[in-house]
């Protein structure tokens, strides 16, 4: 059974999610020159997937945290040396599963 008020919430939901996206190009008519505001843009996609992403790292492996630490210190110097995103994603996998099967 739908909720009685679920038409309301749709409506809300998609007026907000419409408004988020449209304010700022009712707002900034022309091009964005601050470099201190174009660094942030610049920067906030890398800071939201961070945010999303290490905790995510830390729960992955359930109650024993030393297979994640294990595996994010690996993603770290693999990153750290330049190494591809399939290069860093595989070597921490392979830490990870390594120390599980140690521990």
């Amino acid at each position: 059974m739908i909720h009685e008020h679920f038409w309301l919430y749709l409506l809300v939901t998609a007026g907000t999610t419409y408004l988020v996206r449209m304010i700022p190009l009712v707002l900034m008519k022309g091009k964005i020159t601050n470099r201190f505001i174009l660094s942030f843009l610049h920067y906030i996609p890398y800071a939201v997937l961070s945010v999303m992403t290490i905790p995510a790292i830390f729960y992955a492996t359930g109650e024993n945290l030393l297979p994640a630490i294990g595996g994010f210190v690996v993603a770290l110097n693999l990153a750290w040396k330049g190494c591809s995103l399939t290069a860093v994603a595989a070597g921490s996998c392979l830490a990870v599963l390594l120390l599980s099967l140690l521990l």
